[in-house]
Parts: structure tokens; sequence; C-alpha cells
């Protein structure tokens, strides 16, 4: 599943936070979850309608753009 499957932005959802496609959770919940130690399996405990794969995407995603020597992704975010 690639990041455009599991993730959506829309101004008319939360505006524009992103959440996980098909419902209205911040994906932001699921890095709340890892910081306070619990595990993505609490995660789909929790919120037993978001997909495994999903999640997956979005841990994914995170580890390539922020394990990464190349940091011209962030030149912006400067």
């Amino acid at each position: 599943m690639t990041l455009e499957e599991a993730v959506v932005s829309d101004p008319e959802i939360l505006g524009g936070t992103p959440v996980f496609r098909g419902t209205r959770v911040p994906v932001k919940n699921l890095f709340d979850y890892l910081h306070h130690g619990d595990s993505y399996h609490a995660f789909l405990s929790d919120f037993d309608y978001i997909s495994e794969e999903q999640i997956q995407a979005v841990l994914d995603f995170a580890k390539r753009n922020f394990t990464s020597h190349d940091t011209s992704a962030f030149a912006s975010a400067a």
C-alpha cells in the first residue's frame, strides 16, 4: 500500500490535517501512541477500522524520510 492510499489531507477533513484514509483519525495519533511507549498493536486495537497496511505505509514513509542522508526534503521546512 502506498502512502497516498493510506493517508489523505483534505481541507474539508479536520482542516487538512493528514488522516488515515476513510477516517477522521489524524496520523499524528499513531506517533503519539508510539511516543508514549505503546505499540502500534495498541493503536490498532483502539482504532480497529484502520488497517495494519495503512500503518505500515506511514511508518515506511517516516523511515525513508527521516533516516535518509538526503536533507533536501527538509530545506523548505526550515
